[in-house]
């Protein structure tokens, strides 16, 4: 216990002496101007967050950018869940979902914001795409985790005369959770990039919007400020569910 400590205490001292570390170079390339005027120095860009007459700006880009991504969120696990579930059950659909699957998501992203505009709107492509994104990480992760119970856990439920959804829901899925909680993890970056690249094609608001506007009339300050705060909701939100996955695994391996 004592030697599980000292590591994880390792590993948030080497992480928090990696993030001041890059915020220190951000402000030293700034301040120097080393990558030129597109590069301002980190203590301009929170200045400019932080100015009071800006808050309400960012506050609504920022919830309409983060309501996006939690819906999408939620969206793509439901989907994802369900039908790694219906494809490990019916055999026959196993392939041609997986197959669907794979085909959706080598369609990129930026490819499919069009169509989301014409079938849905402008302020809901980002949530459709935050969608696919989390749908094909946890899709995979779910049909992984679902083959992970051992084969002697399924002779002892053979054996008590269970059926498929029984076995589904008291076997497979339990032996499940960590990868699908793995997966939940690394679609949260899926999930931030596919609602900022939504509203990259004529949201009415959101922080993808800011970053469009900030290039187009060279705000610089407004494109690093969106940015950053983009950037640290998708960190913050890793980090909980890197926790999350900590103790599933804890849990349950």
């Amino acid at each position: 216990m004592i030697r599980i400590s000292r590591q994880r205490a390792q590993d948030v001292a080497y992480g928090a002496i990696g993030i001041l570390a890059f915020l220190a170079l951000w402000e030293y390339i700034g301040v120097n101007q080393l990558a030129g005027l597109t590069w301002p120095p980190l203590s301009t860009v929170l200045a400019y967050l932080f100015d009071p007459s800006r808050q309400a700006l960012f506050t609504r880009a920022m919830s309409a950018s983060f309501s996006m991504v939690g819906a999408g969120y939620v969206a793509g696990t439901l989907i994802g869940v369900v039908l790694a579930c219906v494809a490990h059950l019916v055999v026959p659909l196993r392939e041609g979902l997986g197959r669907f699957s794979s085909v959706v998501h080598s369609i990129p992203s930026i490819a499919l914001a069009p169509l989301f505009i014409i079938l849905l709107s402008k302020d809901w492509s980002g949530m459709a795409i935050a969608t696919l994104n989390v749908y094909f990480i946890v899709f995979i992760a779910t049909q992984s985790g679902l083959a992970a119970a051992t084969r002697a856990h399924h002779n002892v439920f053979t054996t008590l005369g269970s059926g498929r959804l029984t076995r589904l829901v008291r076997l497979e899925a339990p032996a499940a959770l960590p990868s699908i909680v793995s997966g939940l993890k690394y679609a949260v970056p899926a999930a931030f990039i596919g609602a900022i690249i939504g509203e990259w094609f004529g949201a009415t608001r959101g922080l993808g919007l800011l970053m469009v506007s900030a290039m187009q009339n060279f705000q610089i300050p407004l494109l690093w400020s969106a940015v950053l705060l983009t950037s640290a909701g998708s960190l913050v939100s890793f980090g909980l569910m890197s926790l999350v996955e900590r103790y599933v695994y804890a849990r349950y391996r």
